[in-house]
């Protein structure tokens, strides 16, 4: 099952940076996030209302703090993705840049959660870098000058939000249910994107049918798929696990970007998922100690280990 979720996983989260680039050529950003997630927020709060069992133990504080979580996992993290292909960075090197991720979270994950990696798993998470490293060389040298330097950092940015929203979530005392938190971060999305999409005039949809294909896409695909994944992997096996698998991303994106889009998929992209491979299979055979460990810090909130699913 562990498995099977890890694939689901990897291929919903990569759909993002692809559904990205097929609306990149539809609107603006504000406008293609305004309206992924205004119609997604309506449905979950109309189901929420049909459910309202779930949100009876939900306190103020860990509201507010589901709030800020979907502010810099979904705003954040968003925002600087589709504002990195619209600036002519690949879908591919997007999603490699946000592939250092795992090195900051296992670097942090000791010290804020006590989830401590050990040699074995730093050594998979240093390989996978190097899987990044390959595949990252590879497609700016394509891109050339045809991008601006600048341009690379600001899906760094995006990482960094998503690395803040996972930790804090880890160290919230009583979690809120899946789809109660779910809910509460797609409505702060809405609420935001919407704020900035009239702010800049962009809130009018375009007509053009491709624009509603790509919006379609990234609700079913990276909404519902990879965000809700990524927190369901999380609870499951820890902050290193999951992290880990996001090595994986940017091999994987540049094979979709590579079909659909014709972007440069050579030798150097192709040793790149290799090596992410091996790396996802070092850090899960990380050895008992971290295991145990991982574990323990699960036991720390019953609220998850009862509910088994985020």
């Amino acid at each position: 099952m562990n498995v099977l979720l890890s694939v689901a996983f990897v291929l919903s989260w990569s759909s993002g940076f692809i559904g990205a680039k097929l609306g990149a050529g539809t609107a603006d950003a504000p406008t293609l996030l305004m309206w992924r997630f205004v119609p997604l927020a309506v449905v979950l709060v109309a189901a929420a209302a049909l459910s309202r069992a779930a949100w009876r133990g939900l306190t103020r504080r860990e509201a507010g703090r589901q709030v800020v979580i979907g502010a810099l996992s979904q705003s954040g993290y968003l925002l600087s993705v589709y504002y990195a292909i619209r600036l002519g960075v690949s879908s591919g090197t997007t999603a490699l840049i946000d592939g250092v991720q795992p090195l900051v979270a296992g670097a942090l994950a000791g010290p804020l959660l006590r989830q401590y990696v050990s040699r074995r798993q730093w050594l998979g998470l240093w390989l996978g870098l190097a899987g990044v490293a390959t595949v990252t060389v590879a497609d700016a040298a394509a891109a050339g000058a045809e991008v601006a330097w600048w341009a690379y950092g600001v899906p760094f940015l995006g990482m960094l939000s998503l690395v803040a929203a996972t930790f804090l979530e880890g160290r919230s005392p009583s979690p809120a249910e899946p789809r109660v938190a779910l809910t509460i971060h797609c409505v702060t999305s809405a609420v935001l994107f919407s704020g900035l999409a009239v702010g800049v005039g962009a809130a009018v949809p375009p007509a053009d049918s491709s624009f509603w294909v790509a919006t379609a896409w990234l609700v079913v695909l990276p909404t519902f798929g990879g965000y809700g994944l990524y927190w369901l992997i999380l609870r499951r096996s820890g902050i290193t696990e999951v992290n880990t698998l996001m090595f994986l991303m940017a091999p994987v994106t540049a094979v979709w970007g590579a079909l659909m889009f014709g972007e440069p998929f050579g030798v150097q992209t192709a040793l790149g998922l290799a090596v992410g491979l091996a790396a996802v299979v070092v850090v899960r055979r990380g050895g008992p100690a971290s295991r145990t460990r991982v574990t323990r810090s699960a036991a720390d909130y019953p609220v998850v280990s009862r509910a088994g699913r985020r």
